[in-house]
């Protein structure tokens, strides 16, 4: 099994390689400003990379720690390197990461459609626990807003 390097965003330069990420991942994907505008806002904002053997950054996760939760934003994998584990160890990593932080609790926002993402967060322990109405475009499509109520360690 690989072991995938999973370190934060250092820097202007690997934006690139996560806006590709974007684009092939999302119909309406962040921009470089609000990649930067994150970068600027360390504290709050955090962005996780998954790298390969060759350095290059084949998936990222992105959060906002806001006083007791995090918010996960962002989650995607390059689509020739899903199902190889990458989206696990992000996710793995972010949420220990905000325990770490402080944060008790987890949520985030996935199309209701995304069947492959929400058995991921259903596998970490989130629950559905509200619908936003059309909150996707580039289809018009209802987001389901999970939570993940306990941040602590597995024992």
């Amino acid at each position: 099994m690989v072991t995938w390097r999973i370190e934060p965003l250092a820097s202007p330069r690997q934006i690139d390689e996560i806006l590709t990420i974007e684009e092939a991942s999302f119909t309406n994907p962040w921009t470089r400003e609000m990649y930067l505008a994150d970068l600027d806002n360390r504290g709050v904002s955090y962005c996780f990379t998954a790298q390969g053997e060759d350095g290059h950054i084949v998936g990222f996760c992105s959060v906002w720690r806001v006083a007791d939760e995090i918010h996960i934003n962002n989650l995607a994998v390059k689509p020739e390197f899903r199902r190889r584990g990458v989206a696990t160890a992000l996710l793995t990593h972010a949420l220990a990461e905000g325990a770490r932080l402080g944060a008790q609790r987890a949520t985030l926002e996935v199309r209701r459609s995304n069947e492959a993402a929400r058995l991921l967060y259903e596998r970490f322990g989130f629950v559905v626990a509200g619908i936003r109405r059309g909150y996707y475009t580039k289809p018009i499509e209802d987001a389901l807003v999970l939570w993940r109520e306990s941040l602590k360690r597995d024992k």
